[in-house]
């Protein structure tokens, strides 16, 4: 088999994680599944499939990976398990988990797209579009807070419908809140019941104003804790299924459920997804999911290490050298240590003239 092997020696830990990733596929064909993920990791300009296997060095063996790709995507919920566990063991996690859900659509061009169809464009931009053809991905990712860099999310997998057959209900639109449904404003122009709390919300520290009581939900199975908070320009309304939980938790756990929103423009803008224009619906349920897993790979390999390995804006002045590293500054710290570490074998095996060092050197920077 031709260019079975990926040209990229990666590093020891990020092998490990591949290989465990892969240890729930075929074992004929699970070893492709690192191959991959470093081509996806390589790959410029549009990221198309072909790109993918043309960083990795293996064009030549490109209809294997395409049909690697089909099976993959029927295996997606078994790779997405092990990716869950590998964070869970490698991460110090907090006492309590937050899993956060969202959806957002990609586009698709052409016909007989499996799956595809219109979807309201959540990002219609000059053209005013307010639908778009593709996919629409229902997406979930677990929320932390990183020591020195604050909220962020990593997101796992994509969420397939679930189709409910057969269901029947009596005549006519069944209420939603039936007779007795509380009047959130009227709650709120109460003077009485106000606190303050100090909770923290995007990355800084503040002080709420809030009223709290409990009240029952028939949508969420029974009782709930409800929260106003007051602002300068409103009041606004949140609540928890758990009862128990209170009023700066709700609005942390709230605040932080933003960061998917990140991870969506990570995916796209990042890793492109939507760029690889495959037809049949298990090839795209795999190149998304592979998309979604580079994430917090790569968020797994820079979680503990400094700022000045993971983001250097000296060349840039205009930039905020106090900003955290963004998520593309760990992709192409990681890109730099890999091909760095090539040059580092070829310089023990071959005396190289500083000329030839330094001129490879530049070639890396503009490479990673």
């Amino acid at each position: 088999m031709a260019n079975s092997e990926c040209r990229w020696q990666c590093p020891e830990q990020w092998s490990e994680w591949s290989e465990w990733l892969a240890a729930g596929l075929h074992a004929r064909s699970r070893w492709r599944l690192p191959v991959l993920l470093v081509g996806i990791l390589f790959a410029g300009g549009r990221r198309t499939v072909t790109t993918w296997l043309r960083a990795a060095g293996v064009s030549d063996d490109f209809q294997e990976y395409y049909y690697f790709l089909a099976a993959l995507g029927r295996k997606t919920n078994s790779v997405a398990t092990r990716l869950t566990l590998l964070v869970l063991r490698t991460l110090p996690l907090p006492d309590r988990l937050l899993l956060v859900i969202d959806d957002s659509p990609t586009k698709r061009y052409g016909p007989k797209v499996e799956g595809a169809d219109v979807h309201h464009n959540p990002t219609p931009g000059p053209a005013d579009q307010p639908f778009l053809y593709g996919h629409v991905w229902v997406t979930i990712s677990l929320a932390l807070r990183h020591p020195q860099w604050g909220p962020l999310a990593l997101p796992l997998r994509d969420l397939p419908p679930k189709l409910k057959r057969g269901e029947r209900r009596g005549r006519g639109r069944p209420r939603k809140y039936g007779k007795n449904k509380l009047s959130l404003a009227k709650r709120a122009g109460q003077r009485r019941g106000w606190q303050t709390v100090d909770c923290q919300v995007y990355g800084q520290q503040v002080t709420k104003t809030y009223k709290t009581f409990l009240a029952t939900y028939r949508p969420v199975g029974g009782v709930i804790r409800v929260v106003l908070v007051k602002e300068d320009h409103g009041c606004y309304a949140f609540f928890c299924t758990d009862p128990e939980q209170n009023a700066a938790a709700i609005l942390e756990a709230f605040a932080d459920r933003a960061t998917i929103e990140q991870d969506f423009h990570d995916v796209k803008e990042v890793w492109g997804a939507g760029q690889q224009q495959v037809r049949n619906i298990w090839t795209n349920l795999a190149v998304y999911n592979l998309n979604l897993w580079m994430h917090p790979l790569i968020e797994l390999w820079a979680w503990q290490r400094p700022r000045k390995q993971l983001c250097d804006r000296s060349d840039s002045p205009w930039n905020d050298a106090a900003r955290r590293p963004s998520h593309a500054n760990r992709r192409k710290a990681l890109r730099q240590h890999i091909i760095q570490n090539e040059l580092s074998t070829i310089r023990a095996a071959w005396q190289l003239p500083l000329k030839i060092i330094q001129l490879a050197k530049s070639l890396m920077a503009l490479a990673a």
